[in-house]
């Protein structure tokens, strides 16, 4: 039977899985995480219900499962960064907003979701998560009037979302338990994140 339950949030949510994984020594995306095969079928699967449309964005679709809603880099785009996905993310969708989430963060929950969707405005350029640590660029809604410059910034070879974000017109929400944020970037982090799964049972 078709699922007909309405999502929560009414905008696309595109999860950033294209890095070159180079501190964890392998593809983090798809070491096996929370029951599934992969990292990025886990964020995928829990992801999909919130959002109107859930994508994977990749450098290729090469090593992805083919059973994922992929949107492969710009080839002309060489570099393993988060600049190419959003230029190829609005460029494949039609939505002036996007909500963006990096593979390797597990723990960010629909409670966080909302309250940055809650803070979005017609007027902004990116509502961002922040928190102790610093701001989370690859967590927070963008909107299209950035494409311009994430296609300037592509064609130049700076992606630095920072840079980017601190020159435009975004409000950052304030979150106190970094432990939601927390970065699969190491090994020794993807294994604390699997025992955080086990013991909490995500």
């Amino acid at each position: 039977m078709p699922n007909d339950t309405k999502p929560l949030f009414d905008l696309p949510c595109v999860i950033f899985a294209g890095g070159k994984s180079s501190r964890m020594g392998r593809n983090k995306a798809l070491l096996p995480f929370g029951g599934a095969s992969t990292l990025v079928e886990y964020q995928y699967a829990r992801l999909s219900p919130l959002f109107a449309k859930t994508y994977v964005s990749a450098k290729t679709a090469e090593p992805f499962p083919d059973t994922l809603p992929l949107i492969p880099d710009d080839p002309a785009i060489e570099d393993f960064a988060p600049t190419a996905g959003f230029v190829s993310a609005f460029r494949a969708l039609s939505g002036e907003r996007i909500f963006a989430l990096s593979v390797d963060t597990p723990f960010v929950d629909a409670g966080i979701i909302a309250a940055l969707i809650a803070a979005d405005r017609e007027d902004l350029d990116a509502v961002i998560a922040r928190t102790g640590t610093g701001q989370h660029p690859l967590c927070g809604l963008y909107h299209r009037s950035l494409l311009p410059r994430f296609e300037a910034m592509a064609a130049t070879g700076d992606h630095k979302l920072g840079k980017l974000l601190q020159n435009s017109n975004v409000v950052y929400v304030d979150f106190e338990n970094e432990e939601h944020f927390a970065n699969l970037n190491h090994p020794h982090e993807y294994a604390a994140a699997l025992k955080k799964m086990q013991k909490e049972k995500y």
